[in-house]
């Protein structure tokens, strides 16, 4: 049984789900989103609920109901609220800066990185060491979080690249330390 999947989808002021077929659109005052469901599950809109039910008791109706509870779930926080990812830079030299909607990046390389803003995604820098990255698709924030971080990971004798806000890098002895 999908616990998660069971619990109904509360719809908050200002937000519009239309339920067309196997396609659900969600419009807010941040945007609109569409997800397409599969034929396992069925969404219901109850009020100010939102329902995901399963046709069958089969396995794949189970996980699939789940998946789109949340994923609908994600669309409704999305348009009232959006999502955001935060970014440490810590390395000497290291530096973000903002040109028009793009982010540029000093990283250590021999040129900057620049990183195009794709279509819903915004940067914020509030100081040349952190970035924000906010939208109303979790996915895109997130995947669009990782790629950035992609160009520097976090090393583990200095410490040095790009990390998400709050994220522990285990630190290792080098070679001097360890005779």
């Amino acid at each position: 049984m999908s616990r998660i999947g069971k619990q109904p989808i509360n719809i908050p002021a200002g937000v519009e789900v239309t339920i067309d077929g196997l396609n659900v659109k969600v419009k807010g005052p941040k945007g609109e989103l569409e997800q397409a469901t599969c034929d396992y599950v069925s969404v219901k809109q109850v009020e100010a609920q939102l329902l995901v039910e399963r046709k069958d008791d089969t396995r794949e109706a189970r996980s699939f109901q789940g998946l789109y509870r949340t994923l609908i779930n994600n669309m409704v926080v999305g348009v009232s609220e959006g999502f955001f990812k935060k970014l440490e830079i810590v390395g000497v030299g290291y530096r973000a800066a903002l040109k028009g909607n793009d982010l540029e990046l000093q990283l250590g390389y021999s040129h900057p990185v620049l990183v195009k803003a794709d279509d819903g995604i915004k940067f914020e820098v509030p100081a040349p060491t952190q970035i924000t990255v906010s939208g109303i698709d979790k996915q895109k924030v997130g995947q669009v979080a990782a790629d950035i971080r992609k160009w520097r990971k976090p090393e583990p004798y200095k410490g040095k690249g790009i990390r998400y806000e709050g994220e522990y890098v285990r630190r290792k002895l080098g070679k001097a330390a360890g005779a």
